[in-house]
């Protein structure tokens, strides 16, 4: 216990798996013998604070750190062959804009593709700085597009992990690009940038294949607290798909009795940075949901169609039945207002597609009706709650004040403040507050 306890102390405040897909052979089992050190002189600190060093022999702590030396090598360097393997599919890859001259663009592909570097990306357009027309590169595939709204429409509602400025020195740095990439709260680097310029606070200097740039990020998190979130998400999502086994046993009969058809829901939506998953859900409307809710967006109370909230949706299973005081009481509205139905979305959350807390994925024609300034919201991973859900949820109609909230929750983001959010929507779910 002390050991494994020692191992999450060094990794959550070292840098011990920093830029470890980079190293060479020498250099990976040198940080290994630092990060062992390390370890077991936190274990013997910690035996030695609590009065039971008695436990542990010298011999055990010499045994470690022999065996753990060359094991832990053994089983980097196939990890690292294994993430390698898995990166070859352009799927598994972070997808990069590049924004640079036309006289730069052949040399810049052919570094960014040198294979003496670990690629964790792949580029998917190619935006020239001084282009007024669409250009062609021999053995260059992806689009070359001049700089214009066009473009910058094209980033809005596409798939875009992070935009890379390759800034040739005899042209003019792009601001207002920069100002309107950052306002979409998508992740820029450049090699050139006004370092006094408070606008754009560099987060950190890194590589991208040889070139060594400066990024800008709206959210800022260091790995051992992305490390933590993640564990969260596991933990909750492990508990959640117990959780859901459980009620599926009771809600799918009576969601199948009274609509037959697909017990789960499946529907596309955008993700972390703009990419698509499919989200899960128990399923509350009957199976043309979608091809009525054409006929009913004049009942929409959302502002702008960003969203679709309606009171008394008759397209909700088991609407047609109300209550005493008037009230749609159908099945779909009991999951609906308990948020049972939502349950599903553990399994999305297990896998790394949505976390425990987050923004709420909209659909892809929702995606497509936003504006620059909604397109931050994508800068994280959506979530099965966040700042919308517990502070007001459907009785909030406007998409400004959501994505306001969206907004609020990436400035002030901590492991505290999802855990406040999470305990709220606790509070919230068993109040019904705001359920429609």
């Amino acid at each position: 216990m002390v050991l494994t306890v020692s191992q999450i102390v060094i990794i959550l405040f070292t840098d011990g798996y920093s830029g470890i897909l980079r190293r060479k052979k020498f250099d990976e089992l040198v940080s290994i013998i630092k990060y062992i050190v390390g370890v077991l002189i936190f274990s013997l600190v910690c035996l030695f604070v609590f009065k039971t060093s008695e436990i542990a022999s010298r011999l055990q702590f010499g045994t470690t750190m022999t065996l753990f030396v060359p094991i832990s090598f053994c089983f980097r360097q196939l990890n690292k062959m294994r993430i390698y393997r898995f990166r070859l599919d352009e799927r598994n890859k972070r997808s990069l804009v590049l924004v640079t001259g036309r006289d730069c663009v052949s040399d810049a592909m052919k570094k960014l593709s040198d294979p003496e570097y670990y690629h964790e990306y792949f580029v998917s357009k190619i935006i020239l700085l001084d282009g007024d027309q669409e250009e062609a590169y021999d053995g260059i595939t992806v689009p070359v597009i001049p700089m214009g709204e066009e473009a910058i429409r094209l980033i809005a509602h596409s798939w875009v992990d992070e935009v890379f400025i390759l800034q040739p020195d005899s042209l003019t740095f792009p601001t207002a690009l920069l100002d309107s990439l950052m306002g979409m709260g998508i992740t820029v680097s450049y090699t050139v940038t006004s370092l006094n310029d408070g606008r754009w606070p560099a987060s950190g200097i890194r590589r991208i294949g040889p070139y060594m740039v400066l990024t800008d990020s709206v959210l800022h998190a260091s790995t051992g607290q992305l490390m933590v979130k993640r564990i969260m998400d596991i933990i909750g999502g492990l508990v959640g798909c117990i959780l859901t086994g459980v009620l599926f046993l009771f809600v799918a009969p009576a969601i199948y009795r009274k609509s037959p058809g697909p017990i789960f829901f499946k529907q596309e939506r955008i993700g972390l940075n703009g990419r698509p998953f499919i989200m899960h859900k128990f399923r509350t409307m009957y199976p043309d949901a979608e091809e009525r809710k054409k006929e009913l967006m004049s009942k929409n109370r959302v502002s702008g169609d960003l969203m679709f909230k309606m009171d008394d949706d008759p397209r909700i299973i088991g609407s047609e039945k109300k209550d005493r005081k008037g009230r749609p009481a159908g099945i779909g509205n009991f999951l609906r207002n308990t948020s049972l139905d939502e349950f599903p979305q553990f399994y999305d959350i297990l896998v790394g597609k949505m976390s425990l807390v987050g923004w709420r994925p909209c659909t892809l024609p929702e995606w497509e009706k936003y504006k620059r300034r909604h397109r931050i919201r994508a800068t994280m991973k959506p979530g099965l709650t966040g700042m919308w859900q517990v502070s007001g949820r459907s009785e909030i109609t406007d998409f400004d004040e959501v994505c306001r909230l969206d907004k609020e929750y990436m400035d002030n983001w901590s492991l505290w403040l999802d855990i406040k959010i999470i305990l709220k929507t606790f509070l919230v779910v068993l109040t019904r507050k705001g359920a429609k």
